[in-house]
């Protein structure tokens, strides 16, 4: 999560940022494109352009079709020189010649946008796998989840009837405006990068100012057993509320309306102090979580994606799309198609070795993919990194409930691993070796034996490079 403000929606606030912008490189070529196509009025003759730009939909302006033809450039460039997949640098450029472009573009789609500290990849991909039953869908596949990234995915599905976007939780009032989205889908909130984004009590403060401002037509699709979420969501004139359950609650302790201690009986939440409590739910997760009740059918989600917190996802991704049209059937069977989400859960052969990529990246992931390999005979590896995009801090590790898996083999890995050794080996985990390579493990692993390797945000972006076919 970025905390950093998403001024490039904004006309003329657009940057680029990266790298050394005025250097060498694609960042240097896109900064002086830029500059070259800023001599050019807001409106060129489409003739002086001599059919250069007629993959670009004719019916946008000049200035937004040259903007689009030097991101996509800028994108092909990164891609060249090995610096990304480029979807980045491709919407920073395109913002940066057409700062309406997001507008111009999201105006003929509907457009729903989801957003979470965890799991809105994957919900996203079932939404948009879904919604594909009735049409073309732009989608930020590859998770560039702030406004470069937006505008990426939108630009390149022009004739696209709907828009399934994922959103980081900072730029969220801000791309679901810049984009009239009709439809949002607001999941979880808990800590992540606490170094470089907002405290969780801020993220609600602007979801709930957002949802004030929201009017009838805009669905909000909610989690009502997040609090954090259900107070945003709560502003809010239309919301659809589901049950999605929430198995970490360390950051929702407090009442978000009063801040006093709520009280939670089973799935259910109240405060005491001023009866703020869980909303109903017309769509919720049966106890065991195996089973998505709706209010026509009770239906069993049969998913390639492992764990509770998938069909979890699945609850609320089906209550989005049911309200665009897609029928039950149609969107469980979509949702089963969905084996991997860039790379995660994916297996892979390393040296002989299947291993499986797994991300956790902050205490309440970290926590969901100790208890999906809890049972799993695999070799456990973990992964820990420090990196900008991580968060600088890594503290968070002491708030696993790691003790859990006392006793369990493990190899440690990564730019932080003396740091994850010694949390694992206070908790009672034994701890086979340290690498900075984590697939130094596969020498200990017995023959034939599987990988199970849970890794943070740049861990796992490194590793899925590396492995996946």
């Amino acid at each position: 999560m970025n905390n950093h403000a998403p001024t490039v929606l904004t006309p003329g606030s657009g940057t680029l940022t990266g790298g050394n912008a005025e250097g060498k490189g694609c960042f240097g070529l896109g900064n002086r494109f830029v500059r070259f196509v800023h001599r050019f009025p807001r409106q060129i003759d489409p003739a002086a352009v001599n059919g250069r730009l007629e993959d670009v939909s004719e019916t946008l302006p000049m200035r937004s079709r040259l903007a689009i033809a030097a991101g996509r450039a800028a994108s092909a460039a990164s891609r060249a020189v090995g610096r990304g997949r480029g979807q980045v640098i491709g919407g920073r450029v395109m913002l940066k010649i057409d700062p309406s472009l997001v507008q111009r573009l999201a105006s003929s789609m509907q457009v729903t946008a989801v957003s979470a500290t965890n799991g809105k990849s994957t919900t996203t991909r079932m939404i948009a796998e879904a919604l594909r039953t009735l049409g073309p869908v732009a989608h930020n596949l590859t998770g560039a989840n702030m406004a470069a990234g937006v505008v990426t995915a939108l630009s390149s599905s022009r004739q696209a009837r709907f828009a399934a976007l994922e959103v980081d939780e900072a730029h969220l009032p801000s791309v679901a405006a810049a984009t009239a989205a009709s439809q949002l889908v607001l999941m979880n909130l808990s800590r992540d990068q606490l170094d470089r984004g907002s405290e969780v009590r801020m993220l609600a403060e602007r979801w709930r100012a957002m949802a004030q401002d929201l009017g009838p037509q805009v669905e909000v699709v909610a989690n009502a057993d997040d609090p954090m979420v259900a107070w945003a969501a709560s502003a809010a004139p239309n919301v659809t509320w589901v049950g999605c359950g929430q198995w970490w609650g360390e950051d929702s302790a407090l009442c978000p309306n009063c801040g006093a201690t709520l009280d939670r009986s089973g799935a259910s939440w109240s405060c005491p102090q001023c009866g703020f409590a869980r909303p109903d739910a017309r769509w919720y997760l049966t106890p065991d979580a195996a089973e998505v009740v709706t209010p026509t059918a009770t239906v069993r989600p049969q998913l390639a994606l492992p764990g509770r917190f998938n069909v979890a996802n699945a609850a609320i991704a089906l209550a989005a799309v049911s309200a665009r049209g897609v029928a039950l059937d149609a969107a469980l069977a979509a949702f089963a198609q969905v084996t991997d989400v860039d790379g995660r859960y994916v297996r892979s052969s390393v040296e002989g070795h299947e291993a499986r990529l797994l991300l956790g990246k902050n205490p309440a992931s970290w926590t969901e993919m100790m208890q999906l390999v809890a049972d799993s005979p695999a070799l456990l590896v973990t992964v820990l990194n420090a990196r900008g995009a991580d968060g600088r801090d890594p503290s968070w590790i002491w708030d696993v409930p790691v003790e859990e898996w006392a006793g369990r083999p493990c190899w440690v890995a990564g730019e932080r691993r003396f740091d994850l050794a010694v949390r694992l080996d206070t908790a009672g985990l034994e701890v086979l070796g340290v690498s900075l390579d984590p697939l130094a493990a596969v020498e200990q692993a017995a023959p034939g034996q599987a990988l199970d390797v849970v890794a943070n945000y740049t861990a796992f972006q490194e590793l899925r490079a590396r492995v996946v076919k």
